[in-house]
C-alpha cells in the first residue's frame, strides 16, 4: 500500500489543486513544497454518526493524494468538538452528543478510514487529548483571542443573528477549538469543505498568535447527495455509505443523474483528469453515460470491498434491472387493514417505501410504482385483506407486503 509519487513541485501542486475550490495562500504553500520536507496535513472529522459516506471521502481522497506525494496525514477525530456540535450551516443550535455516543462512533471511523488512507503515513489523533487538559482557565484564554463581532462575520452566525434566531455561547467556542487543534498539531496545511473556511482561517490566526508558522488552507467542494441538490447526508437519506453492501452501492451510483455523474467522477474517482476528459468527449459523441457509471461504480466498490464484489454487483444489477428479476433478499412487512382493505398509498408509507402518502401519490403519478412487476396508475387503488404482493418504488426499493 505504501507508494510515493515522484513529482516536481509544479506537478505536485497540480495534483493537490485538482478538484479543489481554493488554496490559501498558494504562494506560501509553494514555498512549503519547495522545502522538500514532509508536511503535516490535517483533516478533522466529528464522529456525529457511526458511518462514513462518499461525501467524507472527498477530503480523504485528497489526504491520500498528499500521502502519496510523501506527506504525513493527521486524521483528527473530533471527540471533544463533537460534544459541542458543529454549528456550520445550521440555522438552529445543534444538540451536543454525549461522550459515550462520540466514542462509539469514533471506533467505526478509525476502522473505516484506512479503506482510503495509507496507515503507514497516518496519525489518528483525538482532540480531547489536548482539550481535556486545557481546563477552564485555558478555555477562557483561548476565547480571548476572538471577538463577538468577528464571530458574527461567519455567514451562518450572521444570518441567525439578523433573523433573531438564538446562538448559544458554546457555539462560538467551536471554531476556536478547531483552530486550536491546528496549534496543538502544528499543521502545515488543513483540508476542509468550503463551508469550513471560517474555521480553517481561525486555525491560521491562532497559529500566528502562538508563534507558529500559519497553516495553509485547502477547501474542497461539498458533494451533493443522490438527489443532486442537498449536501450528502445520512439524515437526508441521500448518501452512499462506504460500508454498505456492494449491490446497494452499485444501485445507488447507477441512479445518479448523467450530469451529477461527472461531479462524482471529478471528486471521487482516482482515474486521471485526462481519462475523465476523454470520457466526456465520448459521451458528447454519443456514448451511453451508463457505461461510465458502471466503470465508476465498480471502481468505488473495488476500493471499499474488492474486485470480485464489484463484478458480482454488476451481475446482480444486470439481472435485476435489465432482466426484470425481483431480488430475493427483500424486506417483508405486514400491514393491518381496518375496513377489509387498505389504500396502496398507506401501504407504501407503512412499508417505508415512501416517506409520506403525498410522496406515494406523486410516485404513482410519475409511473414509479409497481405491484408484482406491473406498473400502477390508479392513485386510489386499495389492497385487499389477506392479499400479498411485491411492491417496488423506482429502480431500487422493494418490499414484500402482506395485508392482515
Amino acid at each position: 500500500m505504501d507508494k510515493t509519487i515522484q513529482a516536481t513541485p509544479a506537478e505536485a501542486m497540480a495534483i493537490i489543486k485538482r478538484g479543489c475550490d481554493e488554496l490559501l495562500v498558494e504562494e506560501e504553500f509553494a514555498q512549503k513544497l519547495a522545502a522538500k520536507t514532509p508536511l503535516r496535513i490535517k483533516a478533522g472529522f466529528d464522529p456525529t454518526a457511526p458511518d462514513l459516506h462518499l461525501g467524507h471521502t472527498v477530503l480523504l481522497n485528497k489526504l491520500r493524494q498528499l500521502q502519496d506525494l510523501g506527506h504525513h496525514a493527521l486524521f483528527l477525530i473530533g471527540d471533544f468538538t463533537g460534544m459541542i456540535g458543529d454549528p456550520t450551516g445550521k440555522n438552529a443550535t445543534r444538540p451536543p452528543l454525549s461522550r459515550e455516543q462520540i466514542l462509539e462512533n469514533a471506533k467505526s471511523y478509525a476502522d473505516q478510514v484506512f479503506k482510503v488512507l495509507n496507515p503507514e503515513r497516518t496519525e489518528v489523533v483525538f482532540n480531547s487529548s489536548w482539550m481535556d487538559g486545557l481546563g477552564s482557565a485555558g478555555m477562557i484564554r483561548l476565547a480571548s483571542n476572538s471577538t463577538v463581532a468577528r464571530m458574527l462575520e461567519r455567514d451562518d452566525f450572521g444570518k441567525r443573528y439578523k433573523a433573531n434566531q438564538p446562538i448559544a455561547i458554546h457555539e462560538f467556542l467551536y471554531p476556536l477549538v478547531q483552530g486550536y487543534d491546528s496549534v496543538a498539531l502544528q499543521a502545515d496545511l488543513e483540508i476542509g469543505g468550503t463551508d469550513q473556511k471560517f474555521n480553517l482561517l481561525m486555525g491560521r490566526e491562532l497559529q500566528k498568535h502562538y508563534g507558529q508558522s500559519p497553516q495553509c488552507i485547502l477547501t474542497m467542494p461539498l458533494l451533493e447527495g443522490l438527489d443532486g441538490v442537498n449536501k450528502m447526508s445520512k439524515s437526508l437519506g441521500n448518501y452512499v455509505g462506504i460500508g454498505e453492501a456492494p449491490a446497494e452501492i452499485f444501485g445507488k451510483l447507477m441512479s445518479v443523474s448523467d450530469e451529477l455523474m461527472w461531479r462524482y467522477l471529478d471528486l471521487l474517482s482516482f482515474e486521471s483528469a485526462q481519462t475523465i476528459a476523454a470520457w466526456r468527449r465520448e459521451v458528447g459523441e454519443g456514448r451511453n453515460p451508463r457505461d461510465i457509471k458502471v466503470m465508476f461504480a465498480q471502481e468505488i466498490i473495488t476500493r471499499f470491498h474488492d474486485r470480485r464484489a464489484a463484478e458480482a454487483a454488476l451481475e446482480d444489477f444486470e439481472a435485476r434491472f435489465r432482466g426484470g428479476a425481483i431480488p430475493e433478499d427483500i424486506a417483508e412487512f405486514t400491514v393491518e387493514s381496518v375496513d377489509g382493505d387498505i389504500p396502496l398509498i398507506q401501504v407504501l408509507k407503512q412499508a417505508g417505501l415512501t416517506s409520506s402518502t403525498s410522496e406515494a401519490i406523486r410516485m404513482i403519478g410519475q409511473g414509479g410504482v409497481k405491484i408484482d412487476g406491473e406498473k400502477v396508475g390508479d392513485k386510489a387503488l386499495r389492497l385487499e385483506k389477506g392479499s400479498s404482493a411485491v411492491l417496488q418504488i423506482g429502480k431500487r426499493k422493494y418490499a414484500r407486503v402482506v395485508v392482515a
